[in-house]
This record gives C-alpha cells, structure tokens and sequence, in this order.
C-alpha cells in the first residue's frame, strides 16, 4: 500500500478520533496525523477498541509540517463550489474516482479531514493538490468524521505501491512559483494571477506530475520567457535570467 497518513485537523472530540483509530484499523491503515487534537483520555482509548496501537502511534505534528513532507495533498470536503468559476472546491472526485487517480503512484499522501464543527478552511483547501467529497443526501449532508474516514479507508484499502515517484512538494511549489513569475512576466492581470496560479495547482495536482514532467514544464516556461525577452533570437540555454516582462 502507499504510504497514505489520516490527517485529523485539530479534531474537537476524543471520541471521534478513538472511533478514527478503530476504522483505520478495520481497513489496514495504520498512519494517523493528529494537528492540534484535544486532551486525549481513557474515553478515547475506549472507543479505540483493538485500534489502541493505531491512537498510540498517532503523529502530533503542525498543518504546516504534513504540507511540508507530503507529495500529494487531498482535502475532503462537504462544502463545494457551486461552478466551474470557483476553482477553490472545483473540481471534486469521489473516493472511488480518487482511487483510479492514485493506485498508479509510489509517494507519501495525506488525506486532510476538517473540524467537526466547519471542517476545513479555504486555505487549507487551497494548498491541497485534490479535493474529495463523499456523496450523501442533500436532507442531511453532513457525516461524522469518524465515518468519512472509514468510506475513504474502505474504497482505499488494498490499493497497491505504484511504480513511480512523484515530484515531490518542494518540486511543486517550486513549479508554481514558476508559473506565477511567469504570468507577472506576461502582465496577466493582478486580480486574476491568485486563481489562475489556484486553478494550476488544482490540473497538474491531478495529473501527478513526475520529477522529469514538472522539470519539462519549468523548461518550457524558460523557453517562452527567454523568447519573450529576446523576439527572434536564436535560444541560449544558458541564460537563465528570470524575465521581468520588460522591453530591451
């Protein structure tokens, strides 16, 4: 299996994150990231059940470390953009379709699950390369964290390493940066860089991108910014220097 982490972001209750450990376990899961968690007691352990080794093993660790070390990030949500014109829960998938989207790669991902009480923010959202939601009735839309986790553990498990590596986060970022000097290059207008560079992020954050494919795409970007400067010149591939978008 790939090494997927459940990340829990600063979860409200014990009680959910013992029955988290339980599920987990149910499933063959074993990685679970705890962000600012409440005071865990024997309720906790209770409702872990036979999963106790799951909870006692349970990362701690900061949002910003699980961004920091993961090569693919998936935000679940039940809040979604309502068009296409909002790109920040735009696209979804489901379980299932994340499953085909995954099974592929061999790579650390997190599966970010939200605060019981409004789940995950915006910007959480927006630093996550995928977002996932479960389908459930529009009468009462909402589940508990602990069963999200298990629908996402069930249409999970099994799931075999996959035979490549992804490009990893430091690679990607560095990609959208890229991308983001670029469109300050070309004069893209300001209002709209935030979402273009958003709406980037989420089309090559499903296409698991390689370390060759993202390093390509920066090349291709060096080309164009490089002609950009210099209109009818033969390319230098030594010069490197970063474009501004000024005329010679």
């Amino acid at each position: 299996m790939p090494e997927i982490d459940i990340v829990l972001v600063e979860p409200l209750y014990e009680g959910n994150i013992g029955f988290a450990a339980r599920v987990m376990k149910n499933f063959g899961f074993h990685n679970m990231v705890l962000v600012n968690p409440p005071k865990l007691t024997m309720e906790c352990t209770a409702r872990s059940s036979h999963a106790k080794d799951v909870l006692e093993n349970a990362e701690r660790i900061t949002l910003e470390e699980v961004f920091a070390r993961s090569d693919l990030c998936i935000a679940t949500t039940g809040g979604l953009s309502k068009s296409v014109s909002n790109p920040m829960r735009m696209p979804y998938y489901s379980v299932a379709e994340l499953r085909e989207m995954i099974k592929g790669i061999d790579g650390r991902i997190a599966i970010l699950f939200g605060r019981e009480n409004w789940g995950l923010n915006n910007e959480e959202i927006a630093r996550c390369d995928i977002v996932c939601t479960i389908p459930t009735s529009d009468e009462y839309p909402i589940l508990n964290i602990s069963h999200a986790i298990g629908i996402v553990c069930y249409e999970l498990a099994h799931l075999q390493r996959g035979e490549y590596l992804l490009a990893n986060k430091t690679e990607m970022d560095a990609l959208y940066a890229h991308i983001e000097r670029f469109l300050e290059g070309i004069r893209h207008p300001v209002e709209k860089r935030e979402t273009t560079v958003l709406l980037a992020k989420r089309v090559l954050g499903r296409t698991k991108l390689t370390v060759r494919e993202a390093s390509t795409l920066h090349g291709i970007l060096r080309r164009t910014e490089w002609h950009l400067k210099h209109p009818g010149q033969a390319y230098d591939a030594e010069d490197r220097e970063y474009w501004s978008g000024d005329e010679e």
